[in-house]
C-alpha cells in the first residue's frame, strides 16, 4: 500500500518555541495546527511525522525523557481533537558538542526522513516537509520532498534570502493551515 506523509518540524512550526522546550505543561500549539493536521489526515489519509533537532539534550539543558514528554503532550492535545502525530523522530546531537558521525541525523541531513519513510513505508515522491527555518527547507530538499516554509519565526529579509537560494521553498505560508491547504491543492493537482 502506497502511503504519503507530511514531515514536519516541531518547535516553531507546530508549537511556540520558548527555547529548549522540556516542560510538557508549557506546550502551546500555534493556531490552525490541530485543524490542519486533522484536515490533511481526513482528506488525503497522510501520515504526519515530526522530524526535529533537539540539541538541548547534548547541551544538558533538557533530557531525552523531557523531549518524549513534550511529544506526548502534543499528541494528547491532538488526541482531544480527534487527530494525532503518527511518529516523532529527533536528533539529540550538535556538531559543537558531538563527533561528526553522531551528528549525521541532524537536519538538514535527510537521515531521519529516510529512516521514517522506510519504517512507515512512505512514498517520498508525493510527500512534503513543512517547517519554519532554512534547515527544515534544506532537509526537505535533501529528502526529495516538496517544501513549505511557515513565516512563524522568520522576518521578511530572511524569507527573501531563502527564496533566492537554489533549494528555495516550494511555497511560503503565513501559517500552518495555509501550508496544509497548499499541500492538499498541490497533491490533488489544483495549484
Amino acid at each position: 500500500m502506497t502511503r504519503y506523509a507530511l514531515f514536519t518540524d516541531r518547535d516553531g512550526t507546530l508549537n511556540y518555541d520558548p527555547g529548549y522546550l522540556g516542560d510538557p505543561d508549557s506546550v502551546k500549539l500555534y493556531p490552525g495546527v490541530i485543524q490542519g493536521i486533522k484536515t490533511l489526515k481526513s482528506q488525503l489519509n497522510f501520515k504526519v511525522i515530526v522530524i526535529s533537532n533537539q540539541s538541548g539534550i547534548t547541551r544538558n539543558l533538557i533530557s531525552s525523557d523531557q523531549v518524549d514528554q513534550v511529544n506526548r503532550r502534543i499528541n494528547d492535545i491532538l488526541n482531544e481533537a480527534g487527530t494525532s502525530i503518527d511518529a516523532f523522530y529527533f536528533c539529540p546531537f550538535h556538531p559543537d558538542f558531538d563527533p561528526p558521525e553522531k551528528c549525521k541525523c541532524r537536519k538538514p541531513s535527510p537521515e531521519l526522513v529516510l529512516k521514517a519513510a522506510q519504517e512507515h513505508q512512505i512514498d517520498l515522491s508525493k510527500s512534503y516537509f513543512i517547517g519554519d527555518s532554512q534547515v527544515d527547507i534544506e532537509c526537505g530538499y535533501n529528502s526529495g520532498l516538496k517544501t513549505i516554509l511557515i513565516r512563524n519565526t522568520l522576518d521578511e529579509v530572511e524569507i527573501k534570502g531563502l527564496q533566492k537560494q537554489i533549494n528555495s521553498p516550494n511555497f511560503v505560508a503565513d501559517n500552518f493551515l495555509e501550508g496544509i491547504q497548499f499541500i492538499i491543492n498541490d497533491f490533488l493537482g489544483e495549484n
